[in-house]
């Protein structure tokens, strides 16, 4: 029989409703913000992924990657420097067959065969749009009105929760754009409006607000100050919680130069190109639409079910 998550005294944190939310969707596993997902959810997941599609631009290029990425890419792409304690490395047995047989019999003897684990040279995606950015630098100079991507994956980030908006392994879709500074700016202002109707079909609740990332230590702090300044990211905001502490569903980012920099991209005026995406956290987006219209799909308000096509 399948635990409830009630009967978890960490979860006592949080309140009732969303605790039956989490038995009615998910099965727990024993790890905080990793859970098997029953089949209503999925549904609705797959049908909010067919919704996302058919707002995609036209011109905009499908990719999809896998949960797992090149070390390297990662590295060169300056994740380490800003989020260190969120990233997942994939590790391995190496070694002999004898060392590897060492490390068994480590464990059935009780011991922790996990020091003869070695890090090897994938780490867990944190953030769907990372591979595309070497994908595109290796296309040469951009052409003019620059390039835009649908690209989706299954996410890890690591800061267990038993929060029902809060997972540690999750799905990610994202549109992106690489291109001038004049063409990031463009798409983020059209896609933040565009987003907005989007929330409004799902029968959401929200608001948009400034926003920054959890940047890690001393010089994280600065440099959340700076992107707030400059305005760089935003988030629409749903009260899956509460009003007080609203999820972030849905965020528009300014990345400027930073991985134009990183990766040798020039736009179609041989200038360092800049990119901006919009992500949509669609585990979190789907458990906003059964904590705002409950468990049952088909009680849903008929212009949400139209729109998803339930």
């Amino acid at each position: 029989m399948n635990a409830p998550f009630r009967t978890e005294a960490s979860f006592q944190e949080v309140d009732d409703r969303l605790t039956s939310l989490m038995d009615a969707l998910f099965h727990p596993t024993g790890v905080p913000g990793v859970y098997g997902r029953k089949g209503v959810y999925e549904g609705v997941v797959e049908r909010l992924a067919a919704f996302i599609s058919e707002a995609r631009e036209d011109g905009t290029e499908v990719l999809r990657f896998p949960p797992v990425m090149s070390r390297r890419t990662l590295e060169r792409s300056g994740y380490l420097k800003s989020f260190p304690n969120l990233l997942g490395c994939m590790c391995a047995l190496g070694g002999s067959d004898d060392d590897i047989r060492a490390a068994v019999d480590t464990f059935e003897s009780g011991g922790d065969w996990t020091e003869a684990l070695e890090a090897g040279d994938l780490v867990l995606t944190p953030a769907a749009c990372y591979p595309v950015y070497p994908i595109a630098a290796r296309r040469g100079p951009l052409p003019a009105g620059g390039l835009r991507f649908d690209v989706a994956s299954d996410c890890f980030r690591r800061e267990p929760s038993h929060h029902a908006d809060r997972f540690q392994s999750f799905r990610m879709r994202e549109y992106v754009c690489i291109g001038s500074a004049a063409d990031v700016s463009a798409f983020r202002d059209r896609w933040m409006e565009r987003a907005k109707g989007l929330a409004d079909r799902l029968g959401l609740s929200y608001t948009v607000d400034q926003a920054n990332d959890p940047f890690f230590g001393k010089v994280g702090v600065m440099m959340a100050v700076m992107q707030k300044r400059d305005a760089l990211k935003f988030e629409l905001l749903v009260p899956v919680r509460s009003a007080e502490k609203p999820t972030a569903c849905m965020s528009f980012n300014n990345h400027k130069e930073h991985f134009g920099e990183v990766w040798g991209l020039r736009d179609a005026e041989g200038e360092v190109a800049h990119t901006g995406c919009v992500a949509f956290g669609m585990d979190r987006l789907a458990v906003a639409l059964f904590a705002t219209h409950g468990v049952d799909p088909a009680a849903w308000p008929a212009a949400v079910r139209d729109a998803l096509r339930l």
